[in-house]
């Protein structure tokens, strides 16, 4: 028999808390009842829009304000990885990480120090007769017919004379303006030689450290594919950054043997400058024949006009046939690929894109062989 209390518990429940909320609802703790959520309307979405581009643009902002120091990291992590297969080589035969970093990084040093003590007398030597020959090389200029001829035509050389006749006060102060301007440049290049290479060495000493510290960030049952990959791919800037610097000396050794033999002064000089500018893809040899060709018009039209067309050849052999053929033994990249990849990545990054074209590449290359065509073969 129920009793009274339980029939009227029975008739009357009291209803559970989960139960008396309703969809979309929750039982306010005293503050009443929280309401379904505002509907997405189309000023949310634009909101939501317009925070994505500014944070995209902000992004942006930023990479363009740190665009040196990214390059600068770049250039030292490619020294980095060129230098890492010796260090690897002396680990191999004993010797601890940072002694042989430390061999390695003085044996450079020494290759450089010698280097430049065995061209510093010549261009020492080159730079004093220059200084001294520069009153005699602008009157020979002079008396060459086809400069009379020009001078006759345009006035070229009565306007120099008249301009630098009028120099006045402010001229001398804009002068000395540009003048610091450059000074800056020179500096801020030398400061930032000096970071790329303070940072290759630090990263020579970290290599293995940092290389493994990414690979812990993988999955552990991809990491030993991953490394696998990884380690040839730095296998192949390695090879990319030694490949370089040898298509740098080729250009400096061949322009220096036709500038010995064509008569061409300062060709020590000169000679090292086409080869540092010569790692600049594409475009560094086309700036060391514009240096070249001006000396060489001091001599004779002939001899610049038989300098511009050596270097046109050697542009011509060297962006079809060298490059192509070092990246090739270096990186394994096909002609093609990397003509290809160099154009594209000057374009797009100028010299930066023209310098990582090429390993880019050859990572993608290696990435597709490995990993997507056997998936794909797999289905």
């Amino acid at each position: 028999m129920t009793s009274p209390q339980d029939t009227s518990d029975t008739e009357n429940p009291q209803p559970s808390e989960a139960a008396s909320e309703e969809p979309g609802e929750a039982q306010g703790r005293g503050f009443g009842t929280v309401g379904r959520p505002f509907a997405k309307t189309p000023f949310h979405h634009g909101f939501y829009a317009g925070l994505g581009l500014l944070t995209v643009y902000v992004l942006y902002l930023s990479l363009e304000a740190v665009l040196n120091l990214v390059i600068i990291i770049v250039v030292a992590a490619f020294l980095a990885i060129g230098l890492n297969p010796l260090v690897t080589r002396l680990e191999r035969w004993g010797m601890r990480r940072g002694a042989a970093v430390a061999t390695v990084v003085l044996a450079g040093a020494l290759i450089l120090c010698g280097g430049v003590a065995a061209i510093i007398p010549a261009i020492v030597t080159e730079g004093g007769q220059f200084i001294e020959a520069v009153p005699d090389l602008v009157n020979n200029l002079y008396r060459q017919e086809w400069v009379r001829s020009l001078d006759g035509q345009i006035g070229i050389l009565t306007e120099v004379s008249d301009y630098f006749k009028n120099i006045d006060a402010g001229t001398v102060f804009t002068a000395a303006g540009g003048l610091l301007s450059v000074l800056g440049v020179v500096f801020g290049t030398l400061f930032d030689g000096v970071i790329v290479l303070l940072l290759s060495v630090y990263l020579l000493v970290s290599f293995d450290r940092l290389t493994a510290g990414f690979y812990r960030m993988l999955p552990a049952n991809r990491r030993q594919r991953a490394r696998a990959l990884g380690d040839e791919i730095l296998a192949k800037v390695g090879g990319y950054t030694v490949g370089a610097l040898g298509i740098g000396a080729i250009a400096g050794m061949s322009s220096l043997v036709f500038m010995i033999v064509a008569g061409v002064p300062y060709a020590y000089v000169l000679a090292f400058v086409v080869a540092v500018l010569d790692l600049i893809p594409q475009i560094g040899a086309t700036l060391g024949a514009v240096v070249v060709t001006l000396v060489a018009l001091t001599v004779s039209p002939w001899v610049a006009v038989a300098t511009a067309v050596f270097f046109l050849v050697y542009q011509q052999v060297e962006n079809w046939l060298v490059y192509p053929w070092v990246m090739r033994r270096s990186v394994k990249v096909s002609d093609l690929a990397a003509i290809l990849a160099i154009l594209l990545g000057a374009g797009l990054m100028g010299v930066v894109g023209a310098l990582l074209a090429v390993p880019t590449v050859a990572a993608v290359q290696l990435l597709v062989r490995e990993i997507y065509i056997p998936r794909q073969d797999s289905r």
